[in-house]
């Protein structure tokens, strides 16, 4: 039975505004064989890659808790979430990622982690998984593009997580990094973008309850074109700041660089929060369309945030909202 954690969600999204999720209520057994390695991850001092495959280890979604982030909301649907995507590692197109992507083994996976921490390293992704408490959260998605959905990502606490790495106080950011690797992402091979894609958090955003690493939605595996095996959600900022398919975590002392920050600083800055009084150049911020609406259909008013003002809004009282950041 799912255990039901009542957290307080004040940015409840109304039924009203969300495309109906048809598929929500077909869920899909991921039991696995459990492995026996399972402790050696969070050890003193460098750990490295366990040299069993993550076919040795178990993945059990139907387990996972289901907290009050959203919870009773109706959702985009699943084909619509999974077919609509900004992935140019396997393409420009929105139908790119999700044509392009199918062959991609995510099968065994590994994370680096270096930089200002007591515990740096290689660690295999199904370790970091039976460390982690993995729950469901329904949140709002925005792209910067102006249109929207809301997901009922599977995973866990980016705060957790990092924290288990004993990141020294010297970390006052954290970088991450998605795989490189052009025969396995064809997009790579045209340089659209500056590859390794590359992005970054200040550290008490990254320790934000809100913030989540993500390795599933609708409680399903994560497909390919949106992240797999695992990814950041960032719900309060725009989509593209919550980085896919990564390979390294780094803890830095300086502003790390992010992709599209460099390619065009004008447009891209490191914060890019949800902000509906600030436009981008190319699109306004000030509404937005969800996915599946009909063309017709009225756009919905954007929120502060993403709506998730209360929740971080102090991370920026000293900041200008009005700059584009």
């Amino acid at each position: 039975m799912s255990i039901i954690i009542k957290t307080a969600d004040k940015s409840a999204i109304r039924l009203s505004e969300i495309t109906a999720e048809s598929d929500y209520l077909d869920r899909r057994n991921f039991i696995k064989q459990t492995g026996l390695f399972a402790t050696a991850l969070w050890a003193g001092g460098s750990s490295r890659l366990a040299s069993a495959s993550a076919a040795d280890y178990g993945r059990d979604f139907n387990h996972r808790i289901k907290t009050a982030y959203g919870q009773g909301e109706e959702l985009t649907s699943y084909k619509d979430a999974t077919t609509y995507n900004n992935f140019y590692e396997f393409g420009t197109s929105k139908k790119d990622p999700v044509e392009n992507a199918q062959q991609f083994v995510t099968d065994p996976w590994s994370i680096t982690v270096e930089g200002e921490a007591n515990k740096t390293g290689t660690f295999h992704l199904e370790d970091i998984l039976k460390q982690a408490q993995i729950e469901e959260r329904i949140y709002r998605f925005r792209c910067v593009e102006a249109w929207s959905m809301v997901v009922p990502w599977v995973g866990f606490s980016l705060a957790d997580m990092l924290k288990r790495f004993e990141p020294t106080s010297n970390a006052k950011y954290v970088s991450f990094e998605t795989l490189y690797d052009p025969q396995r992402m064809p997009g790579q091979k045209r340089r659209v973008l500056d590859w390794p894609y590359k992005d970054g958090l200040r550290m008490d955003e990254a320790m934000n309850p809100l913030s989540f690493m993500a390795v599933g939605l609708y409680g399903r595996d994560m497909p390919n074109q949106n992240g797999a095996p695992i990814r950041l959600v960032v719900p309060w900022k725009y989509g593209f700041k919550s980085i896919k398919s990564i390979v390294k975590i780094s803890f830095t002392e300086h502003e790390p660089p992010c992709t599209w920050n460099r390619v065009s600083p004008r447009e891209y800055g490191f914060y890019s929060n949800v902000n509906p009084d600030v436009d981008h150049p190319r699109w306004s911020q000030k509404s937005e369309r969800k996915l599946g609406a009909n063309f017709w259909d009225p756009k919905t008013d954007t929120q502060l945030f993403n709506g998730y003002a209360e929740q971080v809004a102090h991370l920026y009282k000293d900041m200008d909202l009005q700059k584009y950041f």
